[in-house]
């Protein structure tokens, strides 16, 4: 069984045809799927999605773009959201320096309001970061101090030193059909070499379609293909891949239901 472990299912280009979507995942051996919410007006929506499918999950949170939009979004609320028994993980939230749509300033200060609520539910951190490691990482490891909490690095595109860091916080990395790409030399010599309990892969959908499919709008089926690609890249097959990165997933994320 494969899982996607981070899809925007309400997106434009996937909610068109949402149910065959579904079903193609299904059939492509998907057999559960996260639904990711980046902003405070698509939790009802993700969360409804998520209450009528069994292999479906949700989350509660606020993008870094969209931090300047969201300045009551504190950790209160985000735990309250949380309480739904759909809802797995806080996120995706984190850093942005690369757009810089949103202060960075108030991208910390939400960064760490989601800190604060996984810390309180227990449930895992979904964590974006563009080209500001050093900062994800002082914030993480300065939250770390202040009481346990996990999480994982989603679409991880860093440093090998910021993976080695993630790592050493407890936390999981995800790799994304970025890892299928011809420039991703440098993620590829690092996706080959981290720990087989610590892997998770995802969509990103609708974007970021792995090779052979870039440039069609990403769907949660497509995660095998990266799969594959991974299994090639450690020296493995495509099932213990699944096998690995499914059982990690339910390690992480303990609200979710196998299927």
């Amino acid at each position: 069984m494969l899982v996607d472990s981070h899809c925007h299912l309400t997106y434009k280009g996937l909610r068109e045809d949402q149910d065959a979507v579904i079903e193609r995942a299904r059939a492509a051996g998907v057999g559960t799927m996260l639904g990711i919410s980046t902003k405070a007006g698509e939790w009802a929506e993700v969360v409804s999605l998520a209450e009528a499918h069994p292999d479906i999950w949700a989350t509660v949170g606020i993008h870094p773009h969209e931090a300047d939009a969201h300045p009551a979004v504190d950790a209160a609320r985000l735990i309250a959201a949380a309480a739904h028994p759909k809802v797995i993980g806080i996120g995706e939230t984190g850093l942005d320096y690369f757009y810089d749509h949103s202060d960075r300033d108030r991208q910390r200060t939400s960064f760490r309001a989601h800190i604060a609520a996984a810390r309180a539910t227990g449930l895992p951190l979904i964590v974006h970061t563009r080209d500001a490691e050093d900062d994800t990482a002082a914030i993480l490891s300065d939250e770390m101090g202040k009481g346990v909490f996990t999480g994982v690095i989603h679409c991880f595109t860093a440093s090998a030193a910021f993976a080695q860091q993630a790592l050493a916080l407890g936390f999981y990395i995800s790799l994304s059909g970025i890892l299928t790409f011809k420039n991703a030399r440098d993620l590829q010599a690092t996706a080959a070499t981290l720990p087989a309990d610590r892997l998770l892969i995802e969509t990103d959908s609708p974007f970021l379609a792995p090779v052979p499919l870039r440039g069609k709008v990403c769907e949660p089926a497509y995660v095998a293909h990266t799969a594959a690609f991974l299994a090639t890249l450690r020296g493995t097959d495509i099932g213990t891949i699944a096998t690995q990165t499914a059982d990690n997933f339910f390690r992480l994320f303990t609200r979710a239901r196998r299927p």
